[in-house]
């Protein structure tokens, strides 16, 4: 799930190779690893997780990867600046659809621009196929199977302490889900933008192999990093739940946790 700059360099030119810059096109157009697209995965918030709005998201997902010219024969990488959330949306969701060949650049375009690796400014343009995949629902939640499993699976809240408390508010309701535990997915990355390592990572993340586990966040960015996390882990039972709190928490009738701290 992870790929290095020297791995990067070696695939670089080959014609298999699909590489996505998840950055904003501001970042993109200062600077970008040679060949690469920009994709910024954040314009595509989702916020309906019921049977007809995850649907719609298979299908929005299935024309944008067409866009990006995905098929099952190409390797896909993408990076952020670090090995961010962004970049762990877009591996996440080329696994959403089986996708046999997707990474992430470990260290995003810090790590690559402090070994001094080539970089260009000019523009990359798309080269779009008829994309189609597997739909694989073993790594996807929806707020009515949260709901029903409360107190049988372990909820992961990927957000700022501030967030979880309900301190900082960003949705019609404050808090969290009930049961969740709160671990910051910055947790995940080391200072130079690379993923801590297997053993660093299972410190944070001491949970029993056992445990069906779902990660959320704001708007599925950050869950998907500790989603990413949580694989590299060798945790087989992980979901995203794709509409997090920006759907929870504007759900009046489902249930909310407020700290007691």
């Amino acid at each position: 799930m992870l790929i290095s700059p020297n791995e990067l360099l070696k695939k670089i030119e080959k014609p298999d190779l699909i590489l996505v810059d998840s950055r904003s096109y501001k970042d993109y157009l200062e600077g970008h690893i040679p060949g690469a697209v920009n994709l910024d995965f954040f314009y595509y918030h989702w916020s309906d997780t019921s049977k007809d709005g995850i649907n719609a998201f298979e299908k929005q997902m299935e024309n944008l990867l067409s866009f990006l010219g995905v098929t099952n024969n190409k390797t896909v990488v993408f990076y952020d600046e670090i090995s961010g959330m962004s970049a762990a949306r877009g591996v996440w969701t080329l696994m959403y659809f089986s996708h046999p060949n997707t990474f992430m650049l470990d260290g995003g375009f810090k790590k690559w621009k402090s070994l001094g690796l080539v970089t260009e400014t000019k523009t990359n343009g798309f080269k779009p196929e008829k994309f189609s995949g597997k739909i694989n629902k073993d790594v996807i939640a929806g707020y009515e199977y949260i709901n029903k499993k409360i107190g049988k699976i372990k909820l992961l809240d990927a957000r700022g302490k501030d967030e979880y408390n309900g301190v900082t508010i960003r949705a019609a309701r404050k808090g969290h889900i009930p049961t969740a535990i709160n671990i910051d997915w910055m947790l995940n990355v080391n200072d130079d933008g690379t993923m801590k390592s297997n053993e660093d990572l299972a410190k944070t993340y001491n949970f029993s192999k056992d445990d069906e586990i779902i990660t959320y966040c704001q708007g599925g960015y950050r869950a998907a990093n500790s989603f990413v996390a949580l694989k590299l882990l060798g945790f087989k039972n992980v979901k995203v739940y794709l509409g997090s709190w920006g759907e929870w928490g504007n759900k009046l009738d489902l249930p909310i946790e407020l700290s007691k701290t």
